[in-house]
């Protein structure tokens, strides 16, 4: 409250204030903490991932724990922010963000925090942003470089104003080719957080601006970036990420793995399917999710029916050992 941009009447604006977090990776977990401790009085935090060793040189939010008790990240966050600043209302939702829940997901809340991995989920978040015309902030994070850009659905440009369509596999750096360290995240969700607190209380921008960013270069460059005027999404209204149907299979960033979803909603009894596979291999499960080993591969299924399959990015081969351990 000392701050002056912010004040008494700013923090008020916090207090009363909601937002949507998707993904708590390296990007959402930061800024989730930075909010929290801002006293934002609302944070609901999306994740489909759950807790590793691997991730904690820049997921600093966590800790060993969480990766013993193969903690769901956004599980892990709620009970850590929890502690941090209990009068914050918290709400961990463990499932992907796709066409079928994510205008749910975003019903009611101020804006959107991007804190994912992959070009179809910013996209897509980019689609539901502007059907609902709510403001998002985008972030992205890879070596040690990273960018941002505030978005507001009718008075700055989009995602799609600046780049039309999501890349191409193999065109851009990823975690997997280029690796990561812990500081350009951490500067990103920083200046995704600042943002959020401004948009909460000062209101939105009149235009968008890209940051990049790195690190280890010490670089820092802002470009203005306008509406196009042929916009696809905020000119003519081809939401296109929003109507798909989403994608069965999807590799994940820098984790040797394949995420497998079953094309409809479902409920999986762990238990019951712990003691099937503890037939044919190593099976033991919390209430969160069920983590299943083979030779050569170890699986983690959660309730809804979405399985993280380790060991390939094969998208045929994860689907395949779904369908014989899981099923169809």
């Amino acid at each position: 409250m000392v701050f002056g941009p912010i004040g008494a009447e700013g923090q008020r604006k916090l207090t009363q204030a909601s937002v949507l977090i998707v993904g708590c990776g390296a990007l959402g977990s930061t800024a989730a903490e930075l909010l929290s401790r801002a006293g934002v009085g609302t944070l609901k935090i999306v994740d489909r991932d759950f807790v590793e060793l691997s991730n904690l040189p820049r997921q600093a939010l966590f800790d060993t724990h969480d990766a013993q008790q193969v903690l769901p990240k956004a599980e892990a966050a709620r009970r850590k922010l929890a502690h941090i600043n209990p009068d914050v209302a918290l709400e961990a939702v463990v499932d992907d963000v796709t066409p079928r829940n994510v205008l749910a997901l975003a019903h009611g809340v101020d804006l959107i925090l991007d804190g994912t991995d992959n070009a179809e989920t910013r996209y897509l978040l980019n689609d539901a942003a502007i059907e609902l015309g709510l403001p998002w902030i985008y972030g992205g994070a890879v070596g040690s470089s990273g960018a941002i850009m505030v978005i507001v659905p009718g008075r700055t440009a989009c995602l799609r104003c600046l780049f039309r369509e999501p890349p191409p596999p193999g065109a851009l750096p990823t975690c997997d080719t280029e690796g990561i360290i812990g500081p350009a995240p951490h500067a990103v969700a920083s200046l995704q957080a600042a943002e959020c607190l401004k948009l909460l209380v000062a209101g939105p921008p009149d235009q968008a601006r890209l940051t990049f960013l790195d690190v280890w270069g010490r670089s820092f460059r802002t470009l203005a970036v306008h509406i196009s005027d042929d916009c696809p999404a905020c000119v003519n209204k081809d939401l296109r990420f929003l109507r798909a149907a989403g994608s069965g299979a999807v590799a994940l960033c820098g984790r040797d793995a394949v995420q497998v979803s079953p094309p409809r909603a479902a409920h999986i009894d762990l238990d019951a399917l712990a003691r099937r596979l503890r037939l044919l291999g190593e099976a033991q499960h919390n209430d969160f999710l069920l983590t299943f080993t083979l030779p050569g591969h170890r699986m983690h299924i959660f309730p809804d029916g979405r399985a993280i399959i380790k060991g390939t990015t094969d998208l045929a081969k994860a689907r395949s050992l779904y369908a014989r351990y899981v099923g169809s």
